[in-house]
C-alpha cells in the first residue's frame, strides 16, 4: 500500500511540474505522447460512435426535430466501416501515404474521382469535374459547382484536426487546399471550424472555449461564423430548452441552402455545422446527450452527431470513453473500413506519427515521452462568399412551366419511385442534333436540372444567345448515376429577363452507351436579402 501510495505521489508531481513546465515555458504547451495517441484514439472513435448513433435518423427529419426513438448499442459501432463518413477521408490519408504530406491538391482529387465506392453532393461534382477536366480549386469553385456550400468537406476533414494539435493555423492551411477540392466559402469553412476545434481539444476541456477557438479560423463576415454566434446567443437565452432555441435558428436560417432550393431537404455545411454546435453546447461535455440533441435537430443527422461526439473524443481521449464505447470499438479495431486499407488501429497510429511530423516541422519537439510545441496562433481564413445574395424564387418544371419552349424531337422520359411500384414523367430527353430546349425566365440567376446518365450527350448552352460552354451529360463512375443534378447554372445576373438555349450536339464521351441529354425542370433565383440577413429573434 505504501508502494502504491508513493507511486501515486510521484505522477502526481510529475504532473504538476509538467503543467509549470509548459506554464513556465512562455508561448509553448505541453502534452505528454501517451495523452496524444489517446485522445487521437477518442476522436476517431467519436467519429465511429456518432456516425452509427444517428444513421437510421438520417435526413429523417427535414426542417423538423427528430421526436421518435433512438436506440443503439455499442455493437452498432461495426456499422461505421462502410460509412461515408469515414472511408472518404480515408482515402485522403491513404493520399498522403502514397504522395506525401505536400502532396499536389490534383492527386488528391484524382484519388477521389477514381475511387472504387459512389458519391454525392459537392463530392459527387469533384468527380465529374475531374473527369471533365477541371481541377482544384476551380473544381470547388460555385461558377463550376452548385454544390459549393455542402456539407461534404465538414463531414471528411477530420483528419486534418486530429494531426494538428494546437496547431490551428495549420488547421487553416491544409484545409484551405483541401477544401477546395469539391468546396467553396462556408462549404470550406466547416471543415476549418470542425478542425480547429479539435486542435482546440487538445488543451481545453470547456466547451464553450473549444467552440470560441473554431470560431477564431472563420472570418467574422461568413454566414458560417454568425449562425455559430446565433447558436451561441439562443443557448443563453434559452439555456435549458434547446428546442425553443432549434425553432427560433431553424426560422431564420432553415431555408439557407441552394442546392437544395425549394425542398425542405438541407445539405447546407453552415445549418448542419450550427447542429453540432448546439449539441455541443447543450450536451455540455454529457456523451449521451451531446449524441441526442445534435441526432435530433434533423437534417444530416448521422455526420452532425459524428462531428460532435468526435470533439468529446478529443477532449475526453479513448480511456475516458465509456466501457462499453470502448469495447465497441476495440471490437473491430483491427477490421478495414470499406475500400480504404486503414482499420481504427492503423488510422490511429497513422494519424499519431504525422502529428509528430507536424509538430516538430512546427518547432515542437519529443523528448522523455512529452511533446513541446509553440502557441500557434491563427490567422482567420480568407472571405469567400458562394452565392452572394441569391434567394430562391421557384421550380420550372419542364412539363407545366410556360418559359420552357422544345424545338425537335424531346421525348418524356418514365421514371421509377424509390419503391420501384410506380413511373412518371420526370423529364425530357433527345439524342438529336440541334435540337433545342429554350428557357426564358425573370430573375437574376438558374440552375438547369437534368439527370448524368450512362448514356448521356453533350450540348451546347448559350445565355442570352451567347456561347457560355459546352456540357457533357455522362456519369457511370463506380457503377452511379445521377438524376435531378444541375447540368449548368449561373448566377449574378442583371436584374430583368433572360433566356438559356441548350442545344442537342449529337455527340458524347467516348464512354457513354448513348447521346441523350435529359432536362427536368429549371430552379429560378432572384437576388435579395436573405431572411438571415433581417430576421430578428423574439428576445431581441
Amino acid at each position: 500500500m505504501k508502494y502504491r501510495n508513493l507511486i501515486v505521489l510521484s505522477a502526481i508531481l510529475l504532473s504538476l511540474f509538467s503543467s509549470f513546465a509548459g506554464a513556465a515555458a512562455e508561448g509553448t504547451r505541453t502534452i505528454s505522447a501517451d495523452q496524444l495517441r489517446d485522445k487521437i484514439a477518442g476522436g476517431w472513435a467519436g467519429k465511429m460512435i456518432g456516425v452509427t448513433y444517428g444513421a437510421p435518423t438520417e435526413f429523417r427529419a427535414l426542417q423538423k426535430l427528430y421526436l421518435d426513438p433512438i436506440t443503439w448499442t455499442p455493437a452498432d459501432i461495426r456499422g461505421s466501416m462502410w460509412q461515408d463518413d469515414i472511408y472518404v477521408q480515408l482515402t485522403f490519408l491513404m493520399a498522403m501515404d502514397q504522395f506525401g504530406m505536400d502532396a499536389p491538391v490534383k492527386n488528391l482529387q484524382e484519388m477521389l474521382a477514381k475511387a472504387g465506392y459512389p458519391l454525392w453532393c459537392a463530392n459527387m461534382q469533384a468527380r465529374k469535374n475531374y473527369f471533365d477536366g477541371i481541377y482544384p480549386p476551380e473544381s470547388g469553385n460555385p461558377e463550376y459547382s452548385y454544390r459549393a456550400d455542402d456539407i461534404d468537406f465538414q463531414i471528411e476533414a477530420d483528419y486534418i484536426g486530429f494531426m494538428n494539435p494546437g496547431m490551428p493555423q495549420n488547421v487553416v492551411d491544409m484545409c484551405w487546399k483541401i477544401g477546395h477540392i469539391m468546396n467553396y466559402g462556408d462549404g470550406v469553412y466547416g471543415g476549418i471550424f470542425i478542425d480547429a476545434m479539435y486542435s482546440a481539444a487538445y488543451f481545453e476541456n470547456d466547451i464553450m472555449t473549444v467552440i470560441n477557438k473554431g470560431l477564431e479560423a472563420l472570418p467574422p463576415g461568413s454566414d458560417y461564423a454568425r449562425i455559430v454566434r446565433d447558436v451561441i446567443r439562443l443557448h443563453k437565452h434559452y439555456p435549458n430548452d434547446w428546442k425553443g432555441a432549434w425553432a427560433e435558428l431553424d426560422t431564420k436560417w432553415g431555408d439557407v441552402d441552394i442546392s437544395g432550393a425549394g425542398s425542405p431537404f438541407n445539405i447546407d455545411a453552415k445549418l448542419n455545422g450550427a447542429y453540432i454546435v448546439m449539441g455541443l453546447l447543450y450536451g455540455n461535455g454529457d456523451i449521451d446527450k451531446t449524441l441526442e440533441i445534435s441526432t435530433r435537430c434533423g437534417q444530416d443527422s448521422d455526420c452532425n452527431p459524428s462531428n460532435a461526439m468526435a470533439v468529446l473524443g478529443v477532449i475526453k481521449g479513448f480511456s475516458n470513453l465509456p466501457a462499453e464505447m470502448q469495447n465497441g470499438v476495440r471490437h473491430m479495431g483491427d477490421s478495414l473500413f470499406i475500400n480504404t486499407t486503414y482499420s481504427f488501429n492503423s488510422a490511429v497510429e497513422s494519424t499519431y506519427k504525422y502529428a509528430l511530423t507536424l509538430i516538430k516541422a512546427n518547432g515542437g519537439k519529443l523528448e522523455n515521452n512529452i511533446i513541446t510545441l509553440p502557441v500557434q496562433e491563427v490567422v482567420p481564413a480568407k472571405l469567400e462568399v458562394s452565392f452572394p445574395n441569391v434567394v430562391y424564387e421557384r421550380n420550372a418544371s419542364v412539363f407545366s412551366d410556360a418559359g420552357w419552349k422544345f424545338k425537335g424531337n424531346w421525348q418524356p422520359y418514365m421514371e421509377k419511385s424509390w419503391d420501384q411500384k410506380s413511373e412518371k414523367e420526370q423529364s425530357k430527353y433527345s439524342a438529336n442534333p440541334g435540337d433545342e430546349a429554350e428557357f426564358t425566365f425573370s430573375g437574376t440567376g438558374v440552375s438547369i436540372m437534368g439527370n448524368w446518365f450512362k448514356d448521356g450527350g453533350q450540348a451546347d448552352v448559350y445565355l442570352d444567345g451567347k456561347l457560355t460552354r459546352s456540357i457533357d451529360t455522362y456519369y457511370e463512375y463506380s457503377n452511379q448515376e445521377h438524376a435531378s443534378v444541375s447540368i449548368w447554372h449561373v448566377f449574378q445576373l442583371a436584374p430583368g429577363s433572360h433566356t438559356i438555349k441548350i442545344v442537342v450536339k449529337g455527340s458524347s464521351n467516348p464512354l457513354s452507351k448513348g447521346k441523350n441529354v435529359y432536362i427536368r425542370e429549371a430552379v429560378v433565383y432572384k437576388t435579395g436579402l436573405k431572411k438571415n440577413d433581417s430576421w430578428r429573434f423574439s428576445f431581441e
